[in-house]
């Protein structure tokens, strides 16, 4: 299944690299990635594809909120199957 998630982290050299490298270590590949300024210029937005049953998503929801760059993560609900 895939899921999207937006997180805004802290815009220093070197927090994609913990964020990426925490998907890389957990075995997750990133379908997608995109990272993008906000109006804060302290802050960065990055938004990633990927795969994984809601099990794994949640135990790597949690991962990411610990560490230190993220300021927040958000997994958008799916919208009901019509």
């Amino acid at each position: 299944m895939n899921h999207t998630l937006t997180i805004l982290m802290q815009n220093e050299a070197g927090a994609l690299v913990r964020v990426a490298g925490l998907f890389a270590a957990r075995g997750y590949n990133i379908d997608t990635l995109m990272v993008a300024a906000t109006a804060d210029p302290s802050v960065s937005r990055l938004t990633l594809t990927l795969q994984g049953d809601d099990a794994s998503i949640a135990q790597i929801l949690q991962q990411t909120r610990k560490l230190v760059d993220v300021l927040e993560v958000h997994h958008p609900a799916r919208p009901e199957a019509a």
